[in-house]
């Protein structure tokens, strides 16, 4: 059930459905220099899935990096008790009963700091987003900042997102936006999102572009870029 992308870097897959769409959903982990495993936009972690990552390493911290991928942040540390959660700016609101160490901001914990980047991606109140970067492998790792649906996914998933002009490439959908209350904060935070020398780019709806990703992410915000 894990998939290996490059050296300390996993995703994982499940079905998951948004308003009745399938659009699935994947999970990021990444070892640490460490040994141990930072959990991004957690999946279920028991059965055979948690076996698996159990066999990477300590499970240490999980985030939750946005207000609408938080389902399974709490099982987290119903697996791995020793784990602890950050959490998107807006969701102890939401989700009080999360027990979390802190908001994610700009400025990424000690606990991993040098080894993953991240930045808020600011003026998008919807999903309050955190972006984050692992120099190593060149991952940007998003969740609803970018999609990348094609052929294998289900029909009702392909018939919307070409009617979303959002089809067979990586890149933004055609509702951002309209999620974008603040396009100035937005800019601010995408070209600091620019600013890092990305190839691969995971998703957590579609599929990960493997490489490439940094153009594809440029141009599909070049809206926002102009807009000055």
């Amino acid at each position: 059930m894990l998939r290996r992308l490059a050296e300390d870097v996993w995703v994982a897959e499940r079905p998951q459905t948004f308003y009745g769409l399938p659009v699935g959903a994947r999970m990021t982990v990444i070892r640490l220099d460490d040994g141990r495993l930072l959990v991004h936009s957690p999946l279920p972690l028991d059965g055979g899935l948690g076996a698996e990552v159990a066999a990477l390493g300590e499970v240490a911290y999980a985030v939750a990096p946005n207000r609408v991928h938080h389902l399974y942040a709490g099982d987290v540390a119903r697996v791995h008790p020793e784990a602890r959660l950050w959490v998107a700016p807006g969701l102890p609101e939401k989700r009080p009963d999360l027990v979390h160490e802190a908001v994610l901001d700009d400025e990424a914990p000690v606990e991993w700091r040098g080894q993953l980047e991240q930045t808020f991606f600011r003026g998008r109140p919807y999903e309050n987003e955190v972006a984050f970067f692992h120099p190593k492998s060149r991952t940007l790792i998003l969740c609803d900042l970018a999609f990348n649906f094609g052929p294998r996914d289900a029909l009702p998933t392909r018939v919307l997102m070409k009617l979303l002009r959002s089809y067979g490439k990586l890149g933004p959908s055609k509702l951002d936006p309209l999620l974008i209350r603040d396009r100035r904060l937005a800019r601010a935070s995408l070209e600091r999102i620019l600013s890092w020398d990305f190839d691969r780019v995971i998703v957590a709806h579609g599929d990960v572009q493997e490489s490439g990703g940094y153009p594809l992410i440029r141009d599909g915000y070049s809206w926002l870029l102009a807009d000055r």
